[in-house]
């Protein structure tokens, strides 16, 4: 496992200090379509471990891209801040049905990672389980690692103490989850989620949710439930001590959405849009990357498809708690879908996410880029963007 390969297309390893640094972005392949038995990869999710390891997961599709069938959880490890990656380790996989929606976060205190996890049967597809009419429902499982995700505990099912009765399809993430680091729930691990349920017509109604524990991951109840039309969603801590819930939109206006927590995501306030987060009806990432102070600005990251076609994957920057985002950087021009941001430990940024030349998605990589890049005026050509010769 800890016998790093080197990825084909790999951009030559340079020294590459987060803070400080000449304006530097690399992107590297971790996950390429068509490899190691599977069809597509999709469903990226990042964290750094307490001992400086990244892990990056993902959905393996073996079959085909459907969201559906035979599709296992995957993940690789990487030393050296993201420049080289392991050969994929099956976290979960169980047969012909599907294991996936990777959602990890970190428990900063006792150094295990945490990752919950759905599941279904391979035969059912996503429109049976919204309308009740599949053979089984969609369950949730968590599982863990006490050594840097080397290996992992078997898969736990929590399906009952985080899925009400009355809802039929369900999502962990798909994106990393937090956890709390000041005020009365410090300590508290969060994952966004998202469900259905029927209203009174029989029509499937989506909403954003999520779930939390308090005892480092022992168990997980259900926290606060968003307002309708709203579904992916991603998580971040802010300065003073409440909580934004940056939301993927139905509510037809091609427009992130967001909420406010101040009781630790127990309770949300209205749903807003943010006209400044354009999105295709697609998955997110937030990162806190730094925390106001004397010596520092108040960083919050941002990524996403910054167009209403999956395409022109863009980091962005807020210096206000995500009020406005003053900085913008296009990471990838053409097609892209799904990220995740995590701040490596050189302290330059990791964001995993969906792309390709033709299609989203065509593999899954990293983009790792110096503060210094994301934040100068300039928009330089990235280095290691991979070619139309990439598969």
């Amino acid at each position: 496992m800890r016998a790093l390969l080197l990825i084909a297309g790999l951009t030559a390893a340079v020294a590459f200090p987060g803070r400080g640094a000449a304006p530097t972005m690399e992107t590297t392949p971790v996950f390429v379509a068509g490899t190691d038995g599977y069809h597509t990869y999709r469903i990226p999710a990042l964290i750094v471990t307490t001992n400086r390891t990244v892990l990056a997961f993902c959905e393996g599709r073996r079959h085909s891209r459907s969201d559906a069938g035979a599709i296992d959880l995957l993940v690789k490890c990487s030393t050296d801040n993201g420049r080289t990656w392991s050969a994929s380790q099956r976290i979960w996989a169980d047969g012909d049905n599907t294991c996936g929606n990777p959602a990890p976060v970190v428990d900063q205190t006792t150094g295990i990672i945490w990752l919950l996890m759905t599941w279904n049967l391979g035969a059912d597809q996503e429109k049976d389980i919204q309308a009740h009419t599949s053979q089984d429902t969609r369950r949730v499982f968590v599982t863990h690692s006490r050594d840097d995700g080397v290996t992992w505990a078997r898969p736990r099912e929590i399906t009952a103490a985080v899925k009400r009765t009355d809802w039929h399809w369900y999502a962990t993430g798909p994106v990393n989850g937090i956890q709390l680091e000041r005020g009365p729930f410090a300590g508290r691990l969060i994952i966004p989620c998202n469900h259905t349920h029927l209203n009174d017509a029989g029509g499937s109604v989506t909403r954003s949710h999520v779930i939390y524990s308090d005892d480092h991951g022992t168990t997980w109840r259900i926290g606060g439930i968003e307002e309708e039309r709203t579904n992916e969603s991603t998580l971040v801590e802010l300065s003073d001590g409440a909580l934004l819930h940056n939301l993927r939109s139905y509510r037809g206006k091609q427009l992130r959405a967001f909420a406010t927590s101040r009781d630790g995501g127990l309770t949300w306030s209205p749903v807003r849009d943010d006209p400044a987060l354009v999105e295709p009806v697609c998955q997110a990432s937030l990162l806190r990357y730094s925390w106001p102070s004397v010596r520092e600005k108040s960083r919050i990251l941002f990524a996403n498809p910054a167009s209403k076609k999956r395409e022109n994957l863009t980091a962005r920057v807020s210096y206000d708690e995500g009020q406005s985002w003053a900085v913008s950087k296009t990471l990838h021009a053409g097609p892209a879908a799904y990220s995740c941001l995590a701040k490596l430990p050189d302290q330059s940024i990791g964001c995993l996410y969906e792309q390709g030349q033709k299609m989203p998605y065509e593999r899954i990589v990293i983009a790792r880029f110096s503060l210094a890049w994301l934040e100068e005026s300039s928009q330089p050509a990235s280095r290691g963007e991979p070619s139309d010769a990439v598969p």
